[in-house]
């Protein structure tokens, strides 16, 4: 008893350690949001400000177009999201679930893709977007977005999980495969839906190299993007910085911690089914 207590005791120490590891960031970035810029870069290290200040809050808004910032982005993550939930679960279900000529080659064409760096496909995906004449509009940051292989791959593992015996009993009652992804396949999938607008969501939030090469004007860009602006070559106003970066993921955290069992039993069911 005693040697499993110990082994319990160091287990819980490398998990605090690990949770302190975690955090520290982050709380560091909320007190240097409250800070002056002296405060920030003093040496030796300034832990606590000594007022709650909102000049850096205020200065987010009076140097960059943050709120619009905020509508792009929102706009961005949005269709990329309804699209992939609906070309990808479309995709899963007839890899998973429809027998076709070369089904299986195609299916692992669509996933070599998660093999090639993304950054090789900025400039092909550039050229499209100036021929299609969208540059600098909001559609240009979303479109490469709207289809995901890993995405295909997810919900492939979710449909392949689910008992013939639903798809035969629906097309006894004369069910097209249609029919039977929409009204019977998919509302059983929910978790892997979930899971995967929780993914895209965080990836379409985060996206800072691709809204920086097809936008060049600070209206037409994404949050992590203007942010990037604040980042100056010789100076940083650190406590902009770090109330702009606040504000930005406070949406994150707050829809993780809402849906955080749907996205764990998503990626887990993911992993041991299929």
């Amino acid at each position: 008893m005693k040697a499993r207590k110990r082994k319990n005791t160091a287990v819980h120490i490398v998990l605090l350690l690990g949770v302190v590891i975690m955090v520290t960031p982050f709380v560091w970035m909320i007190l240097t949001a409250f800070k002056t810029q002296g405060e920030a870069i003093h040496v030796p290290v300034i832990i606590f400000p000594s007022e709650l200040r909102l000049d850096a809050f205020r200065d987010v808004f009076e140097r960059l177009p943050f709120a619009q910032a905020y509508i792009n982005t929102i706009i961005s993550a949005l269709a990329t999201i309804a699209a992939q939930l609906i070309m990808c679960s479309m995709a899963g279900y007839a890899f998973g679930r429809i027998r076709f000529p070369g089904r299986d080659l195609i299916f692992v064409i669509s996933l070599s893709v998660l093999m090639i760096p993304s950054t090789l496909f900025i400039l092909p995906q550039y050229l499209i977007i100036q021929k299609m004449k969208l540059l600098n509009t909001l559609p240009a940051l979303f479109i490469p977005n709207l289809f995901s292989a890993f995405g295909t791959f997810l919900m492939r593992q979710f449909y392949m999980s689910l008992p013939k015996e639903l798809e035969e009993a629906a097309k006894l009652d004369g069910c097209n495969h249609f029919m039977i992804y929409l009204r019977i396949m998919t509302p059983l999938v929910k978790p892997g839906l979930t899971a995967l607008a929780i993914i895209t969501l965080r990836l379409a939030w985060n996206d800072l190299m691709w809204p920086m090469v097809v936008n060049t004007s600070t209206k037409k860009m994404t949050l992590s993007a203007v942010l990037a602006n604040l980042t100056g070559q010789y100076s940083t106003t650190y406590p902009t910085l770090m109330a702009g970066s606040l504000m930005a993921i406070l949406p994150m955290i707050i829809l993780f911690a809402i849906f955080q069992r749907q996205f764990i039993e998503g990626i887990a069911i993911t992993g041991t089914k299929g």
